[in-house]
């Protein structure tokens, strides 16, 4: 729960500090005093928007600080632990927010700078804030709907829905896409199929054109090749009157005999008896390649032919002829990849049936679950409205489940709250029925009865009796009372019959000088609390009666 508030410098607040208990806590001032405040400065602490206008005049920065006592808050310790932001030695929580006079703002978590998503996320386990309108908002379908869903508590059928949903919606847009794309895919097949045909009946292999190139220049140039061959085999080896093996091997029987009378020789002798069985090798491969080298006319034909069908072929697909093998396995890989989008097309129509199947199933178990809990909440609702004046109303919640209505991550049912005010009158939605007044009290029960299914353990009711009065507001005062047993309340009110029935009383001042506005916040001692109930009652004369009133009603209150 909530046990410390610290503001500085926020709007006309210089400095507040605060002690919070558990049970009901009312709040009270004049109007202008700044009761709302103090729940202004948590809501900006738990993550609301930050404006350079907060800030107090004249001030360098605002700064407030709220310590949460996480005893009894196991989601919010798990969430800190999950983020890294728990502090094992220490059973409090402290979130920090500053706001800089030109609007720039700083969250921290346990002395941790935070983003802001994160205290946004961390506050909803730690409070529940409902605002001087929140009325308003239950004539609005969606709030209903968020109403029903957080009094049946049925996560786990929302979380299923959801993802079904989006589950279906990705098979519909992939679908969408392929179908959009027919035509153009359709244009880009019959271009491929040409392409595709034409390269198929070619079919050059993967290093044919290089393989090509090569033959194509050897048989182009196959007699110079032969005749030049034929002279350097000649002239190496088969000449009678002169070849270089022949003068090579005489060099060495020369060379070898006078190196016997010069050693040094012998280095000479050793790389010409090298080279003379290099030269015999030499010979021989060359008389094995003029024996293979043929000139064949036919097959010079045959590779001319090729060769050049695949240079005319390169050039019409404006790739590189080495590239034609490539570009041919890309265009058939694309082609396939066409084809099994057409047939994708009939598969992902059948994904999406079933899919919706599965999520219409899932819709129809969340509006099972929500007629359930629609039951028990309109009879709970409307067992606390008849104790608020309203003793002849009749309040139901109706759910009905419609596949003809657009998928939803939410579902597919009607929802709509249902009223009859008056003994004999036909019941209708809440927004044509209820006024202003009865509105409130609806409003009032709804939020009482679907906040004790939540285990946020403080929640701030922030004028919320605004239209009720009289006997009404002594009903109100109980149900917050009875509800402060479980969960620590912060009321601010108006009302002394609602503030006599909190177990303990702020009241807060607001003092004006030439220069400055100050606002502060005190806790009332129980003679305290009987002056600020009489004033309430009497206005700021104090009588008798006032006081005796006040007392009366702060003695009336029991658990």
């Amino acid at each position: 729960m909530l046990v410390h508030l610290t503001v500085r410098h926020f709007a006309i607040v210089q400095e507040l500090d605060i002690d919070l208990s558990d049970g009901m806590t009312a709040i009270t001032g004049e109007t202008g005093a700044g009761k709302s405040i103090a729940i202004d400065a948590l809501s900006l602490c738990l993550g609301a928007r930050a404006e350079a206008g907060m800030v107090r005049q004249g001030a360098r920065k605002a700064e407030i600080c709220a310590t949460f006592n996480l005893a009894h808050l196991p989601a919010a310790a798990d969430w800190l632990q999950q983020q890294e932001l728990d502090d094992e030695d220490e059973p409090n929580c402290i979130i920090r927010r500053t706001i800089s006079a030109e609007g720039r703002s700083k969250a921290y978590i346990n002395g941790a700078p935070v983003p802001l998503q994160q205290l946004k996320s961390l506050g909803k386990h730690l409070i529940n804030i409902h605002g001087q309108h929140a009325h308003h908002l239950l004539l609005k379908a969606e709030q209903q709907r968020q109403l029903l869903d957080e009094y049946a508590g049925h996560e786990n059928l929302q979380q299923q829905v959801a993802s079904h949903y989006r589950a279906l919606m990705e098979a519909k847009r992939r679908y969408q896409a392929l179908l959009e794309s027919k035509e153009q895919r359709e244009a880009r097949r019959q271009l491929l199929d040409y392409q595709v045909l034409e390269l198929n009946e070619f079919a050059i292999g993967e290093q044919e054109f290089p393989e090509l190139e090569t033959e194509h220049k050897r048989l182009s140039h196959s007699q110079c090749l032969l005749e030049q061959s034929q002279l350097s085999f000649h002239q190496l080896y088969e000449s009678d009157e002169f070849n270089a093996l022949a003068v090579l091997q005489q060099s060495v029987e020369r060379l070898t005999e006078l190196q016997e009378h010069d050693a040094s020789l012998q280095p000479v002798v050793d790389m010409l008896s090298e080279a003379s069985i290099q030269v015999d090798e030499a010979s021989q491969q060359l008389r094995s390649y003029i024996d293979q080298l043929e000139i064949d006319p036919m097959r010079m034909q045959q590779v001319e032919q090729r060769y050049s069908i695949a240079i005319e072929l390169a050039r019409k697909h404006q790739v590189m002829p080495e590239q034609l093998y490539e570009h041919h396995q890309e265009l058939l890989a694309e082609f396939e990849s066409l084809q099994q989008q057409d047939d994708d097309l009939d598969a992902l129509e059948q994904a999406i049936n079933e899919q919706r199947q599965i999520y219409q199933t899932a819709t129809r178990a969340l509006s099972e679950s929500r007629q359930k809990a629609a039951e028990k909440l309109g009879k709970a609702v409307e067992t606390q409205i008849r104790q608020m004046n309203m003793s002849h109303a009749c309040f139901t919640i109706e759910v009905h489940f419609d596949t003809t209505l657009p998928e939803s991550a939410q579902g597919q049912d009607h929802i709509r709250f249902m009223i009859a005010t008056n003994a004999g009158q036909p019941a209708d939605v809440l927004e044509k029925v209820a006024s202003g007044g009865e509105l409130s009290r609806v409003g009032l029960a709804l939020q009482v009865i679907a906040s004790a299914n939540q285990s946020i353990p403080t929640m701030i009711f922030d004028e919320v009796d605004t239209g009720i009065s009289g006997p009404t507001a002594s009903v109100v005062g109980q149900l917050m009372r009875r509800l402060g047993k479980s969960t620590q309340v912060l009321c601010v009110t108006h009302l002394p019959q609602v503030a006599a029935c909190a177990h303990q009383q702020m009241l807060v001042t607001k003092f004006t000088d030439k220069d400055t506005t100050q606002t502060h916040m005190m806790s009332l001692e129980q003679e305290q609390r009987v002056e600020e109930l009489a004033r309430l009652l009497a206005g700021d004369k104090l009588t008798d009666v006032a006081l005796a009133n006040a007392r009366e009603l702060l003695s009336g209150q029991t658990d």
